[in-house]
């Protein structure tokens, strides 16, 4: 008699964590941006999942890089851009556009990393611990192992171990946008934004890059801006096209590729336009 409860008990917990899994990480809902009285985003909804790469492709000007700073309250640095509309962080269902929400505590939910790296004119160890101790982080050792860890998931600490207290600058562009990745985790955000994170960067650079972003995947949602169409097809799970503001359309990577919904899709995404 006593199997069946724990037989109902385990499926309904088994059916609660698949719920949670299934849960966005961000949702996006009716956005709209204004430089001014400039309008560039136009009624953007999406749901970004968790644990995913979503990169966000369309031509310049459509509105990418300016829905992904719209994620971290980039936009706040500069007097009279205006939102509308709302973005909910998951679990805990934060709305990180309401006034009451604090800029800075929503940079640090939202890592990012810029198109060219920009260390600051710190030492290695220095630009990662930097959002730690804006954290109230201060004891020694947990500043080390937390640096070690972050430089670690960056794949750079092998290289700079020995290192750490040189200034940033001197390493090469591939290190120094790694050394960005490592600062923009080492917080463990909820999410880290890229924005055309190699187009500054060769080949093999962008291939190391790539390959962190694909490992990154497995511990916080991903989502970046690229021009790169073969890039968006190795590295994301799901894709977002952007034209002109609006958001055209938005699924399974694999899908988008081979078969997409939307005939502007088609034509960019087969270089007809762009």
């Amino acid at each position: 008699m006593s199997v069946a409860p724990e037989i109902a008990g385990r499926d309904e917990s088994e059916a609660s964590a698949s719920d949670t899994k299934a849960l966005p990480k961000v949702q996006i809902h009716g956005l709209n941006f204004f430089y001014g009285t400039n309008q560039v985003l136009r009624s953007v909804t999406m749901d970004v999942p968790a644990l995913k790469v979503t990169a966000l492709i369309g031509p310049s000007g459509c509105g990418k890089t300016t829905l992904l700073r719209c994620m971290n309250r980039m936009h706040d640095l500069y007097l009279g851009n205006r939102y509308e509309g709302s973005i909910v962080v998951q679990p805990d269902g934060t709305d990180i556009l309401d006034a009451s929400v604090d800029p800075i505590q929503v940079r640090m939910r939202f890592g990012m990393v810029f198109q060219k790296p920009n260390p600051f004119p710190k030492s290695i160890y220095e630009n990662v611990a930097y959002g730690l101790r804006l954290q109230g982080m201060n004891r020694r050792k947990e500043l080390d192992e937390k640096v070690e860890k972050a430089l670690r998931e960056a794949a750079l600490w092998e290289e700079v171990k020995s290192r750490l207290h040189q200034m940033a600058h001197n390493l090469s562009g591939g290190q120094q946008q790694r050394l960005c990745i490592a600062r923009a985790i080492a917080t463990d955000p909820d999410v880290v934004l890229f924005d055309e994170p190699t187009s500054a960067l060769d080949p093999i650079a962008t291939s190391k890059i790539e390959e962190l972003i694909v490992e990154l995947k497995k511990r916080v949602t991903v989502m970046i801006v690229t021009h790169n169409l073969q890039q968006a097809g190795r590295i994301s799970d799901m894709t977002a096209f952007m034209y002109l503001g609006e958001l055209i359309e938005f699924g399974d990577t694999n899908r988008m590729f081979t078969n997409p919904a939307k005939p502007q899709t088609e034509d960019y995404i087969s270089g007809r336009f762009g």
